[in-house]
């Protein structure tokens, strides 16, 4: 800190001492280098002395000349005779130097005129320079304006800033200055920076210790910490926000402050209401209420819960008359309020809005019970439970029961085909056909199940209740056995019968 601090202060020390010999009005940066036009009526000469003491030379191109010598500015000034800066021209009279002439009209011309005549000023071109700033961004609507200070020049429509240079940026209605900076190291230093280098950029004194800006005796900082007001009144009240009513705004009187109504409002019984609303209402119906002005709606219609200017159908009863647009040669176009259904009635050409159940339907979020409602349904809980209202959810009862149990009536999602048109007694049919379906597959399972018990009470198995059971065993026998076996067995066939 240090360091940058003695660069900075070393490097204002300078320009100021380039104060005391160029008085400018205009210049122009781009890239790493400085042109100004110095108003300074003299001859070649001394023109040609007062840019070098300035750190620069006289300018020999005409790139630049537009920048500088805008209109409605006119007259001559001393350019460089040549690259060098060395040779003249002789003519009859003395020696003639290099001079442009502007017009009002902007038209520049390059020509010779005698070295001893006094003109209007000169073009001075600028030593490099390092570490160039880039344009301010200011907030807002504000404009900034740059003052490279040593030298009063002004930089307004340059590409680049020199260090040194003052930027400035303020409203364009705004009485005081929003802030100020100073280019140093190809940053911008916002006021108050140190008080070595050039007081701070405070208007009035800046505080060596403090390092920040003071005003004298009577006189307030202003918010942007480096400009004094007149008095304490001029210190911009409405900073705080003190108007906080509906509507109103402050505005700044040379006394203090006073609270005003916004455009769009105007002051009734000492409050400000919006009146620019009754203006967008779709059935051109406008009420007060609380202090505010709301739409109101024909009977048959609420205010929309999307846009409180527009008006859509309410239906309080299971079934009502469609809302219908009628045109010369098409079919009618109908429309039911959300909740609704088209239905067209067999007796009747006029389509009706029939309200959806939607606990019958199973459309809802209900966690325990549903209970339809005319256009939407609501939830209800099971003993032991209340409703949060907020995730719409049951929960156990806790000590603190708000005793409602169920929410408001949900909105019913509107029909995906508003124009189809489903008669009321085929959703009736539905749910009869299913229940007789029921009970036909009921009694059908009742009668095989009751055959099936009947046949198993009689089922038995035979080999297990007869009574001479033979048993027969393996054994090995040799050839003579099976011999004796098979005579034997023979002879007993063989035997006659004793009656």
């Amino acid at each position: 800190m240090v360091s940058t601090t003695h660069a900075l202060l070393i490097w204002v020390l300078f320009l100021c001492r380039l104060e005391e010999t160029v008085q400018s009005q205009r210049g122009h940066c781009t890239g790493n280098q400085c042109f100004a036009l110095v108003q300074e009526h003299g001859d070649f000469e001394e023109a040609q002395k007062s840019c070098k003491s300035s750190g620069g030379s006289l300018m020999f191109s005409s790139e630049h000349v537009e920048k500088l010598l805008k209109s409605p500015l006119r007259g001559s000034y001393w350019l460089r005779n040549s690259t060098d800066g060395s040779a003249e021209k002789h003519a009859a009279g003395g020696q003639t130097c290099r001079c442009i002439s502007a017009t009002e009209v902007r038209n520049f011309t390059v020509s010779w005129k005698p070295c001893l005549d006094a003109l209007d000023g000169f073009l001075c071109q600028f030593v490099p320079f390092e570490q160039p700033c880039s344009g301010l961004h200011a907030a807002g609507d504000a404009t900034v304006k740059y003052i490279y200070t040593p030298m009063d020049l002004e930089l307004d429509e340059s590409e680049t800033f020199p260090p040194g240079t003052i930027a400035v940026a303020k409203k364009f209605d705004g009485k005081y200055p929003d802030s100020k900076h100073v280019c140093f190291e190809s940053g911008w230093l916002k006021a108050p920076w140190i008080c070595e280098v050039m007081g701070g950029g405070c208007e009035h004194k800046c505080s060596s210790t403090t390092q920040s800006c003071e005003c004298p005796a009577g006189e307030i900082l202003q918010p942007n910490n480096f400009t004094c007001t007149d008095s304490p009144y001029q210190s911009n009240p409405c900073t705080s926000n003190p108007c906080t009513g509906e509507g109103e705004e402050c505005e700044v009187t040379p006394t203090g402050f006073t609270c005003t109504c916004k455009e769009g409002f105007v002051r009734e019984d000492g409050e400000c209401v919006d009146v620019t609303i009754c203006e967008k209402c779709e059935h051109l119906m406008c009420d007060k209420s609380n202090g505010v002005y709301k739409c109101n709606c024909r009977n048959g219609f609420r205010v929309s819960s999307h846009d409180p200017t527009k008006c859509e159908m309410n239906c309080t009863a299971i079934d009502c008359l469609a809302e219908c647009v009628y045109s010369n040669n098409s079919e009618p176009q109908c429309f039911c309020p959300d909740g609704y259904i088209q239905t067209q009635s067999p007796n009747s050409s006029t389509p009706f809005c029939t309200d959806i159940d939607e606990c019958e339907s199973g459309d809802y979020e209900c966690d325990h019970q549903c209970e339809n409602a005319f256009g939407s349904y609501r939830c209800l809980c099971n003993k032991g439970f209340k409703l949060d209202h907020i995730n719409y959810n049951c929960v156990p009862e806790e000590d603190e029961y708000d005793g409602s149990g169920s929410t408001a009536p949900y909105p019913s999602p509107a029909s995906p085909h508003p124009d189809t048109v489903v008669p009321s007694y085929i959703k009736t049919g539905s749910v009869m056909g299913i229940a007789v379906f029921v009970a036909l597959c009921a009694v059908l399972l009742y009668f095989l199940i009751r055959n099936i018990v009947k046949r198993c009470g009689k089922f038995e198995l035979s080999s297990f209740k007869h009574p001479d059971i033979d048993i027969f065993y393996l054994q090995q026998v040799t050839t003579e056995t099976y011999k004796r076996i098979s005579f034997d067995k023979q002879f007993k066939n063989d035997s006659p019968t004793i009656l």
